[in-house]
Parts: C-alpha cells; sequence; structure tokens
C-alpha cells in the first residue's frame, strides 16, 4: 500500500480559463486520480464555487472523498467536512451555488434574446458573402454585415444552380471546386452549400418572404409593411422550440437585419421550397 505523504506536503491544482460548471477540468481530474490513489488527506478551495457548482457533481465528489478519508475545507465560507454542522452547511452552500449559477444563465439568455430581436449583430461567424463593419442600430453602437463582391457572386451561383430542377448540392459543390471557387481558401462541401440556401440572412425580404414564415409558426418582430424587398434576416431558435432551427421553424423568431440582401425574393423562395421538398423524401 502506498504511504501517505505528510500532511505539510502541499499540492497545488490550478485549471485557469475553466468554469466550475463542470468537473470535466484536467487538473481537477488529477486531484480526483491523485485521491483514489491515497495520496491526498484534505481538500482546501479558496471558494465553494471554484471546485463545483453542481449538486450533482458535488455529491458524487464528496462521495469519493467520504471513501478515502478526504477532508475538505473551504477558507472563505468557513466550514470543513471534518464537523457534522460543517457537511451540513456545505450541502446548503452547494444549492445556492447551482442556484446562482442557473440565475446568471437565464439572465444572460434574456438578454441575448432581447437584442436579437432588435436587429444588433449578436456575434459569430460572418456568413460567407459579407463582411463586418461597424454601424447604429435604433441609437446604440453594434455592427453589420456588407456584401463582399466576389464572395456574393458565388452566392448567387449557388442560388441560381439549384433553382434548377436537378441540381444537388454535391452538383453546385463539384462545378465551385472544379472552378476554383473556393469557400475562403477551403474546398466546397454539401452541407455548407445546404446551409448557405436555407439562411435568409442571403434574401432581399419581402411581403412574400415575411409570409413564409409566419405560416411555419416563426414569430416575426417586424410588421409586415417593413418587408419591402431591401433587407436580408437575422433568424434565430425560439426559447421554448424544440429541434434544428431550419428542419423546425414553429417558434423560431425572425428580425429584419441592417444589411442588404443578395438574392431576390423569387429565387431564395423557389431554394428554399426544394430545400424542404428534398427533407421530405
Amino acid at each position: 500500500r502506498r504511504e501517505i505523504p505528510p500532511f505539510e506536503t502541499v499540492r497545488e491544482y490550478l485549471d485557469r480559463g475553466f468554469s466550475g460548471k463542470n468537473t470535466d477540468r484536467p487538473a481537477f481530474q488529477k486531484m480526483m486520480e491523485d485521491v483514489e490513489r491515497g495520496e491526498i488527506r484534505r481538500v482546501v478551495v479558496y471558494k465553494l464555487d471554484r471546485i463545483s457548482r453542481s449538486i450533482l457533481d458535488f455529491s458524487s465528489m464528496m462521495e469519493r472523498f467520504e471513501k478515502r478519508g478526504v477532508e475538505f475545507l473551504s477558507t472563505t465560507e468557513k466550514f470543513d467536512t471534518s464537523s457534522p454542522m460543517g457537511r451540513a452547511m456545505l450541502n446548503i452552500c452547494v444549492v445556492f451555488a447551482q442556484l446562482e449559477r442557473e440565475t446568471i444563465q437565464k439572465r444572460v439568455a434574456d438578454a441575448y434574446y432581447s437584442r436579437s430581436r432588435k436587429g444588433f449583430y449578436m456575434g459569430g461567424r460572418v456568413p460567407f458573402g459579407f463582411s463586418l463593419v461597424s454601424a447604429e442600430v435604433s441609437g446604440v453602437t453594434t455592427a453589420k454585415y456588407v456584401p463582399v463582391d466576389e464572395e456574393a457572386r458565388q452566392i448567387s451561383v449557388i442560388f441560381s444552380m439549384y433553382s434548377r430542377p436537378y441540381c444537388s448540392y454535391g452538383d453546385i459543390a463539384r462545378f465551385l471546386n472544379g472552378n476554383n471557387m473556393l469557400k475562403r481558401g477551403k474546398a466546397w462541401v454539401r452541407t455548407r452549400i445546404a446551409d448557405i440556401l436555407k439562411n435568409p440572412v442571403y434574401v432581399r425580404a419581402d411581403t412574400r418572404v415575411y409570409s413564409y414564415y409566419v405560416n411555419r409558426g416563426v414569430e416575426i418582430v417586424n410588421p409586415p409593411s417593413d418587408f419591402i424587398g431591401t433587407n436580408g434576416c437575422y433568424y434565430y431558435k425560439g426559447q421554448d422550440s424544440a429541434g434544428r432551427k431550419q428542419m423546425n421553424l414553429e417558434g423560431n423568431h425572425l428580425v429584419l437585419a441592417p444589411h442588404e440582401g443578395i438574392i431576390s425574393s423569387d429565387l431564395w423562395l423557389k431554394c428554399r421550397a426544394k430545400c424542404l421538398e428534398a427533407q421530405q423524401i
């Protein structure tokens, strides 16, 4: 049996850049391996939520500590598991740590949902065909897309080809790659072609696009009068919607974006209908 090191020996386990919301962290896992080998007698943390903010994960960790006779001490909350009162207070603190984490997550989600409905740029990868520039929307400094000429021409080719009766995603990818029309230096694949054809960021949205989404249960922020055949659209997954947002449209929401679209509504709707038909086959 491995001899337990002197109590004065200290090991430091640091997981920089990782959240305490789960235990899938390199240093934490190394610490638990050392616990299982009987090399640790006491675990000391600065604050409880630095090690775990999940009731389930924390309970599992404490169960493993108890089996190995490992004590747990939080210096900020001033309790340790060497006494019954310390263990009781520990369980209460874990509950509130998880509640705080879930409350913060809900606030972030609500803020994202509110900002997205105002047409603000919400971050993420800039769609092929556009670049990003600073802009002011509703008196707020944000950003918007502007078409990139060469990329926009490729987008037009993609929609034009797919609108033909027997043209597939693969046909388009082979044509673009064969003519050295690459996607920012990378070869086109069918899934990226499909993503573009389903994305309303490219359409010059008019009332027909409005009706298309309304008839499929999408919540539209702007009134029909705003759909004048100029702007593209941002399309977001709803807070309570289920499934992939391009497969199950109901419950998602759409807002007119501040940028100009690239593809006419006639061509975009024709391609979108073909995409839906292909999914049903």
